[in-house]
């Protein structure tokens, strides 16, 4: 079983609110929060408006399929938000 953590960390540049902030990264967990092999959660700058962190944990017993399943997050982080990306870090668990 192959299971690798990606903790990405946003930057929300011109963000005023928390409501704001939500839904800016709420397409993130509408388009991963579903899938069966992919944890995503927000883990840490809750009360920050313009921070933000959120962390995805990749299952699968082939190593190619959890790379693919991250390749797909980042390339969805990169172009699909409204929001910079500061921070990029990989664990294999």
């Amino acid at each position: 079983m192959v299971i690798v953590m990606m903790v990405v960390d946003f930057h929300l540049p011109g963000c005023r609110s928390l409501k704001e902030k939500r839904q800016r990264l709420s397409r993130i967990r509408d388009r991963f929060g579903k899938k069966s092999y992919l944890a995503v959660c927000e883990s840490d700058y809750q009360d920050a408006h313009r921070q933000a962190q959120w962390s995805f944990v990749a299952v699968g017993v082939d190593r190619k399929k959890v790379e693919q399943t991250l390749a797909e997050v980042e390339l969805f982080l990169d172009t699909g938000l409204d929001a910079l990306i500061s921070k990029r870090e990989l664990h294999e668990l």
